[in-house]
């Protein structure tokens, strides 16, 4: 089985991060996970869609090569970090070639507020309620 890892900051000691490499340590034999780092990837913009830029061509084939998918983030001002959005969004265009598509995708985080994070895994929840399609 092989997984993805996906944190939702850039920060290079990110808990998120962390947490990954943690998970990442617990994978039985013959599981595998890679962590892919967002940096690099530039704000979504449709007009780009026909020529993606390169950082987004790696981001969709490494989704694409995984089993599954794995995404640790923080939560910022009560939702998903702006980073991780604009990421999702790229992997989910141009219409008709979501590289979600039928793609187990399953959410953690940590953080050190109350609530953890707890919002911004329900506002990724309902993001991946359609670009899954």
């Amino acid at each position: 089985m092989k997984f993805l890892g996906i944190p939702g900051s850039l920060r290079k000691a990110s808990f998120n991060r962390m947490a990954l490499n943690a998970a990442k340590s617990l994978l039985p034999a013959g599981a595998s996970m890679e962590i892919f780092d967002l940096e690099g990837i530039p704000v979504y913009n449709q007009d780009l869609d026909a020529s993606a830029p390169a950082r987004v061509v790696e981001f969709k084939k490494a989704i694409r090569a995984a089993d599954a998918v794995l995404i640790s983030t923080a939560e910022y001002n009560y939702s998903v970090p702006g980073v991780l959005k604009n990421a999702i969004d790229w992997a989910s265009r141009p219409y008709g070639d979501s590289a979600w598509k039928g793609k187990p995708v399953a959410i953690m985080g940590a953080s050190v507020g109350n609530l953890g994070t707890a919002r911004a895994q329900y506002h990724l929840r309902q993001s991946f309620s359609t670009c899954r399609r």
